[in-house]
């Protein structure tokens, strides 16, 4: 196993329609107020560098299914498995799992028009219990579907590589594109010197969107060609996007949902390094060494002196879901 290095983008979801984390811009001046930096719900090569994007596939080898739901579990090796509704309408649906490590169960919400949502195995090799539920009344949810699975990934990285529900692209997204030509022009080749070009790229790229924050819905996921596009989005879009230029670069990212020092929802990454093993929090270059960096604080402040200062301590982060 690698070294764990420095701390840990992870959204959860609560059973009943909670408010999604919204996390708001940190102030320009240099005073940090960190009851203003997060809204409580929602939740950074050489010749020519080209994406590759692993992408997940229901191969229908081992399913499990009835006329509400259906679960594909055929590529868990590969560190994913999908799940569909069949049973039509549009109730309000989750997806629960709970990992074999025994922690916080993982809560998605899951779409209704019949096409699958792809739910990594972001708790290692062991036993999943995976259910699917549907919103009767209030808070009241019933079992439509049930599944327990052994997992046994073909290494650590699978869940980490692929898109997944919260880190969704495809081959065809522009932010791939985006990613391969900006590592390209900046001849980076190690895991580090793409972190370093991917997250200078989208800092200067987008600003936070301060209105989002407040606005976001419970049920938010980012599309992160649009947050690209508009040139704008929320912690939760950062860190979306970040991973996903990376993953698609080689790079073995986990999105992380947790909390600051000051006990508000945020999303972050953290990266895997050759030569470092898995390096919680983003990460930064300062010239000498790879320091702790936050996209989201660093963009929106402007890189304020108090700022930097906060989110380059790691103890200010505490991780709580990983995808």
């Amino acid at each position: 196993m690698q070294k764990t290095r420095i701390c840990s983008l992870v959204l959860a979801l609560a059973l009943v329609a909670s408010a999604v984390c919204g996390c708001s811009a940190a102030p320009e001046e240099d005073e940090l107020p960190l009851g203003i930096l997060l809204d409580e719900g929602v939740p950074l090569a050489g010749s020519p560098a080209i994406s590759t994007v692993l992408s997940p596939a229901a191969s229908g080898t081992k399913v499990e299914k009835n006329s509400s739901a259906e679960i594909d579990y055929s590529n868990t090796k590969d560190g994913y498995f999908m799940v569909k509704w069949n049973g039509g309408g549009n109730p309000k649906l989750m997806v629960v799992v709970k990992g074999p490590s025994g922690g916080d169960q993982y809560q998605y919400y899951l779409r209704t028009d019949g096409e699958y949502d792809v739910f990594p195995l972001s708790d290692g090799n062991g036993k999943y219990l995976v259910t699917v539920n549907k919103n009767v009344s209030g808070t009241k949810y019933t079992v439509e579907l049930s599944l327990t699975i052994n997992a046994q990934m073909d290494d650590e990285f699978a869940p980490f590589l692929r898109p997944n529900q919260y880190v969704n692209y495809t081959e065809n997204s522009r932010a791939l594109q985006v990613a391969a030509d900006e590592i390209a022009a900046q001849g980076a080749v190690d895991n580090l010197s793409k972190v370093h070009v991917i997250y200078d790229y989208v800092v200067n790229a987008l600003t936070y969107d301060t209105v989002k924050a407040q606005t976001v819905k419970y049920d938010y996921l980012p599309d992160i060609d649009k947050v690209l596009s508009e040139g704008k989005g929320i912690c939760f879009d950062y860190a979306a996007l970040m991973a996903a230029m990376l993953r698609s670069q080689g790079v073995p990212v986990k999105l992380v949902v947790g909390y600051t020092s000051a006990g508000q929802k945020h999303a972050w990454i953290n990266v895997w390094s050759e030569t470092e093993g898995w390096v919680e929090n983003m990460i930064f270059f300062n010239g000498q060494e790879w320091e702790l960096m936050d996209p989201t604080f660093a963009s929106s402040s402007k890189q304020s002196a108090s700022i930097m200062k906060y989110i380059g301590n790691g103890s200010n982060y505490t991780a709580k879901y990983l995808y």
